[in-house]
């Protein structure tokens, strides 16, 4: 387990989100057999770990970049991944 756990984090974000995406498609067909379903499921929730820590990050981030000149949180922004107009 320690040597999934260090390839996932050599995985980009978009990595583990792919494969994340790939193990929720394998786990929602049915057509895995219940042992390795229940093992599909610890890599997931390993890779879902992993995004999640890459997110909390990156939120850390964009809110430290908007404070104001003094140093002092001026507020977040919302960030809208819908791209709306």
């Amino acid at each position: 387990m320690a040597e999934e756990q260090s390839q996932i984090s050599d995985m980009s974000f978009e990595q583990a989100l792919r494969e994340l995406e790939g193990v929720v498609r394998k786990l929602e067909s049915g057509d895995v057999p219940l042992d390795d379903s229940i093992t599909l499921y610890e890599r997931g929730e390993e890779l879902r770990k992993a995004c999640q820590a890459r997110l909390d990050a990156a939120q850390a981030r964009i809110e430290k970049i908007v404070q104001g000149a003094d140093g002092k949180p001026a507020g977040t922004v919302p960030f809208d991944a819908g791209g709306s107009a």
